[in-house]
């Protein structure tokens, strides 16, 4: 479904992804992580296609996106953090005016539109005015537009920032069933959410994927280095991988500033000990 083959992004002398190569298969949900500036918005946004690599290629549904830029985006359906949403608009007129933006035909607006309205939970509010609802119900609305289309790629960008934890299970379950008809990218801060619902997870750390593994597998990997005991009081959690693989870029800076702090400390002794013998 999606090839990532050494992809490279440069933005003058600041490299945002190095040689970045993943694949992805039809009907996978795959969680996308990362630290803010690892490489995960520019990555994003070239799977989108609305930037372009410096070098190396990405096929998805086997089109090039360097050559079908145009095809490869009526193919991926995609929510940003922030939905784009026009809150004058009723949930069912902006679900229309999606549809017709993204090519749905005319003959099929009216099917679409009536799937969507039901697989999203949306018919108790499909005639109320966008800024009315709840947040919850917006990210549904912004997931109806994302797929009224019928993608075949879905890329979601922190879709239950700011949600209850009530809403966080409805978007996460909209989420999960998506998985029968394409394949996911699911980008969030919320480790605990892509356990529940991804089959693979992917890292990236300082422009490179560090991590490309089966969530299952990696969890036990990581559990098979605990002794027994260690095992059956706490099994290894995806954030505690999370941040075991990025503890190594804090250690340097508390060395230093233990360091720092010690020098400063022996100075300072040493000038109360020069005072004293005056």
């Amino acid at each position: 479904m999606i090839i990532v083959d050494n992809v490279i992004k440069n933005f003058g002398l600041f490299q945002a992804l190095d040689n970045v190569s993943f694949e992805i298969n039809k009907g996978d949900i795959v969680g996308f992580l990362g630290k803010n500036g690892a490489g995960k918005t520019t990555l994003m946004r070239i799977l989108t296609s609305f930037m372009a690599p410096s070098s190396g290629k990405v096929i998805i549904d086997g089109d090039n996106i360097a050559k079908n830029a145009l095809t490869i985006r009526q193919k991926i359906g995609y929510l940003p953090e922030t939905p784009p949403l026009y809150n004058s608009m009723t949930v069912k007129s902006y679900l229309k005016f999606a549809a017709q933006i993204k090519g749905v035909p005319a003959n099929k607006q009216r099917i679409q539109l009536t799937k969507v309205i039901e697989e999203c939970h949306l018919e108790q509010v499909k005639n109320k005015t966008i800024a009315t609802l709840s947040k919850g119900y917006k990210q549904r609305v912004g997931i109806a537009q994302a797929i009224i289309h019928e993608p075949k790629l879905l890329i979601l960008d922190e879709p239950t920032s700011g949600l209850d934890p009530i809403q966080v299970q409805q978007v996460l379950a909209l989420i999960k069933n998506q998985r029968e008809q394409r394949t996911v990218i699911l980008s969030t801060h919320n480790l605990t959410e892509i356990e529940q619902i991804a089959h693979r997870v992917l890292i990236i750390k300082s422009g490179k994927i560090v991590i490309d593994q089966p969530l299952s597998i990696l969890l036990n990997e990581n559990n098979d280095t605990h002794s027994p005991t260690q095992v059956q009081s706490q099994s290894t959690t995806l954030e505690q991988i999370f941040i075991n693989l990025h503890h190594l870029d804090s250690t340097p800076i508390k060395s230093n500033l233990i360091q720092s702090n010690l020098i400063q400390s022996n100075q300072e002794t040493t000038q109360c000990n020069t005072t004293g013998d005056k």
